[in-house]
């Protein structure tokens, strides 16, 4: 399933620890995020796919693999 969200990139520390998207309706876990948006804080857009074909050990919401973004501010 495509979506598109808005939010805020936050790294939660379970185990090693996993990049996440903060949007306004839901924490989406960032499936191999690209290092652009690595950042802690960092205000994004992206598009992407929803991957229920696979689990994680966080468990902290959807898992998005991202296609496009675009950075609204830092």
């Amino acid at each position: 399933m495509s979506i598109e969200a808005q939010g805020t990139i936050t790294f939660q520390s379970f185990g090693l620890g996993v990049w996440a998207l903060a949007a306004s309706e839901t924490t989406y876990e960032l499936f191999e995020p690209p290092t652009e948006l690595q950042q802690e804080g960092l205000a994004v857009k992206v598009t992407g796919n929803i991957r229920d074909d696979i689990m994680t050990v966080a468990m902290i919401g959807p898992v998005l693999d991202i296609q496009n973004f675009e950075i609204l501010s830092s």
